[in-house]
């Protein structure tokens, strides 16, 4: 069979991609991500409060991954699921090597805490101490106050005959205590939660000295629990499974089922026991047995158990110890300030859009005012018909949701897709729909079998030669909390044909079925894997072709078994491949034969990198008589989806092209700043694991630093692109810009790779 009889361009004597050996194991690439997340903690370059915030980011993203993942595995295993992934692991065999992996990890990120930052911590005025270090007038002064603020709230629960092991919430930190009342008596385990609405770290000293709570209460068992013997104590806290389902096709209302999911999850199964290394071994096998765990999910450990709550540190003004303040910065486009127009609003706005596409870059543009004022405008413009949205997730207190209300106050038809699906914020989405619904807005709930995870709006408008469609597709959610820490991109386009697509898209929200045809969005699940696909094949066709070739893919995630297949077809076919993957990547780059031409990285920073960017060179060269003057040839792509199965097959996704030149000089600018960064970027190698890179004797170039100087230069210079991508960071061109292709050595790019 020659190339050209398959479209994969499959060759008798190829490799045979089905081989497991090809492909990381998912749940185990999500680890090494963490490990990057738990490095940051230990990075001496890291500013010290930043490293306390990493230590409290690696808690809650790791209790995620238990509730989630782990979680997932049990009831496949309880469920007798025994069929292999890709990589040829079963459900067992990766549950056993999550626990394998995972507790060195948290040992790491205890050592981390006790031998070092604590330490500097102190070293910088700021101590926690341990309740017996305090002075006399210190413990009677916190005596007072444990008396009068926390005993109040605390409730002691028995284990014994004559009442039943209590629950225990998760994730809630629990003191264990054996008593009795003399010395004939069996012990008694009694259960105390530490109060989580209590200031977990204690201030001895506002600002310089505290102690744990949970020190607190062990230290004034006398005062809750007099008359007894207090014969041993040990902290502990557990983490429970919230992959808690309810068959939507059964249930008769999409709400109901969402709240039942909600409160199962307050009583799902036990995953993880994490207990005081010096904790009784009485006190685990009671706790393992009563809670159905199994001896390979308890994880002994030197305390804190739990770092969320030191974020009381993290936000103490001692900016020597933070990094610099970044405050997002509004787009020149549409300028705040003593030199803004600030009668731009509504037509003024909308005038804006139409005469070329915005790209916006969170947390470096403000989400207030891009996103909101967009909404805000849409909201009061007498000519607005209508505006749409896709709400995923959004603040608790979200202005987007009340710009969404006052439109339709304002007599606009008003239609809003909330996904009620969202892990971990149905109960904040139930409240939104509750009140959207109040407020006579007609909402949709998602699909059945499908979670929307689109972020797109529409705003329908009045034009003098017509109605005139105006949209977002973006990469991130309409949050403006998250919008301030999590790295994204937005458009903002008169596209007429994306916005007859979204209308197609929003009709399926409310209608019987999704369209099959799309002018421009990529759509999934219906044109998106497709569509993807057929990029990557025709990269390899102009490879084999002898023609320029290239793949760069900024994404979250790298999952899905067939892309992977295509992209290492591609690069036997000869394409350079550039992935900048966040977190989960299934595929091994440098393989002999089979990747060689795939390089793989990682960029963790001070923001979560979220955005979506996908490039194909499109066989455009310097000599291609076919190149438009504005590098057109090339093809960008940003929007919701990465490269996994879910979002590919079972979520409904938007994935829009970028025409506009100044748009796509941005998307190359960002991501030849992420190939070059040297800080905060990492390597992976053939086996799953990565490397730091780092500068040498080169300048540092870190990835997110370089945006927002880039970000800061552009406001300065009233540059209307948004970002300065003249910025003396940038490493010159790697992409076809303007029909031309670098001249960079393309060693020039290894041989910093091999030193680092």
């Amino acid at each position: 069979m020659s190339d050209s009889d398959d479209p994969t361009g499959r060759r008798d004597d190829s490799p045979d991609l089905d081989d497991t050996r090809y492909y990381l194991n998912r749940e185990l690439s999500h680890l090494e991500f963490q490990r990057r997340v738990l490095h940051e903690a230990l990075d001496e370059r890291t500013p010290l409060l930043e490293r306390v915030r990493f230590l409290g980011l690696f808690t809650r993203n790791l209790d995620e991954f238990f509730m989630k993942r782990v979680g997932g595995l049990k009831q496949q295993i309880d469920a007798g699921v025994t069929d292999p992934t890709v990589d040829g692991r079963t459900p067992r065999e990766q549950w056993r090597e999550i626990l394998d992996a995972t507790g060195p990890m948290f040992d790491r990120q205890t050592e981390c805490y006790r031998e070092v930052i604590r330490p500097a911590l102190a070293e910088a005025g700021i101590e926690v101490v341990d309740h017996a270090a305090l002075t006399a007038a210190e413990r009677d002064r916190l005596r007072a106050y444990f008396e009068e603020s926390v005993l109040p709230t605390l409730t002691p629960l028995a284990f014994d005959p004559a009442h039943p092991f209590p629950f225990i919430s998760n994730r809630s930190l629990s003191l264990g205590v054996f008593v009795r009342h003399d010395a004939d008596e069996d012990p008694i385990f009694t259960r105390i939660k530490v109060p989580q609405n209590r200031p977990r770290l204690v201030p001895v000293e506002e600002g310089s000295r505290y102690v744990l709570l949970e020190d607190l209460v062990e230290a004034h068992l006398d005062l809750l629990m007099p008359n007894v013997e207090v014969l041993d104590t040990a902290l502990f806290r557990i983490t429970r499974n919230a992959e808690v389902r309810r068959d939507e096709e059964v249930a008769e209302d999409l709400i109901e089922a969402i709240e039942e999911v909600i409160e199962q999850r307050r009583f799902a199964t036990a995953v993880r026991l994490e207990i005081d290394a010096d904790a009784p071994e009485s006190m685990v096998d009671l706790l393992r047995t009563q809670l159905d765990l199994a001896p390979e999910e308890v994880f002994r450990r030197a305390g804190p158990l739990d770092y969320r709550d030191f974020s009381t540190l993290v936000d103490l003004d001692r900016p020597d110890l933070q990094r610099e303040r970044w405050s997002p910065l509004p787009h020149p486009r549409f300028a705040e300030g003593p030199n803004a127009d600030v009668s731009l609003h509504g037509a003024d706005l909308f005038d804006e859009i139409a005469s070329d596409d915005v790209l916006l870059h969170h947390p470096y543009h403000s989400f207030d005012g891009t996103v909101q004022r967009f909404l805000d405008a849409a909201a009061n413009d007498p000519d607005v018909l209508a505006i749409k949205a896709a709400i995923y997730r959004t603040a608790s207190d979200s202005q987007v949701i009340q710009r969404l209300i006052d439109a339709a106050d304002n007599g606009k038809q008003v239609a809003v897709m909330v996904e009620l699906k969202a892990r971990f914020d149905e109960q904040n989405n139930l409240q939104w729909v509750r009140k959207l619904e109040e407020n006579g807005i007609h909402v949709a709930y998602g699909t059945v079998g499908l979670k929307t995870h689109t972020k797109t709006a529409l705003v329908v408008r009045e034009e003098d030669d017509g109605v005139e469609l105006y949209s977002h597709v973006a990469t991130g959610n309409y949050h403006s909390e998250t919008a301030k820490g999590y790295v994204d991109l937005g458009l903002l386009t008169a596209d007429r044909d994306v916005g007859q697509d979204l209308v197609t898209v929003f009709n399926f929200f409310t209608g019987p079925s999704l369209d099959e045809e799309f002018r421009k969005l990529l759509v999934a699940p219906v044109t998106m894997r497709e569509r993807f696909t057929e990029l990557v094949r025709r990269e390899a066709r102009y490879a084999r072709a002898g023609r320029p070739a290239r793949i760069v893919a900024k994404m979250n995630a790298l999952e899905d078994p067939e892309m992977v297949t295509e992209l290492y077809r591609a690069s036997m076919a000869g394409v350079d491949i550039d992935l900048i993957v966040r977190d989960i990547c299934r595929l091994r780059p440098g393989i002999e034969g089979v990747s060689d031409t795939v390089t793989v990285r990682s960029v963790v920073g001070r923001f979560l990198e979220h955005s979506r960017i996908y490039y194909f060179e499109n066989g455009a060269g310097p000599d291609d008589p076919d190149v438009a003057d504005d590098g057109g040839r090339p093809q960008y792509f940003i929007g919701s989806a990465d490269w996994m199965t879910r979002n590919l097959d079972h979520r409904v996704e938007a994935v829009t092209p970028v025409a506009d030149p100044d748009s796509r000089e941005q998307l190359r600018f960002v991501l030849e700043v992420m190939l070059h960064d040297n800080r905060s970027a990492w390597e992976m190698a053939a086996d799953g694991s990565y490397e730091q890179r780092t500068p040498g004797d080169d300048p540092v170039r870190a990835t997110q630093d370089v945006l927002m100087s880039a970000t800061q230069t552009a406001h300065e210079r009233d540059d209307d692109r948004g970002v300065d991508t003249d910025h003396p960071a940038s490493p010159g061109d790697l992409l076809v810009t303007a029909g031309e292709r670098s001249s960079v050595d393309a060693d020039a790019t290894t041989d910093d790779a091999a030193t680092d």
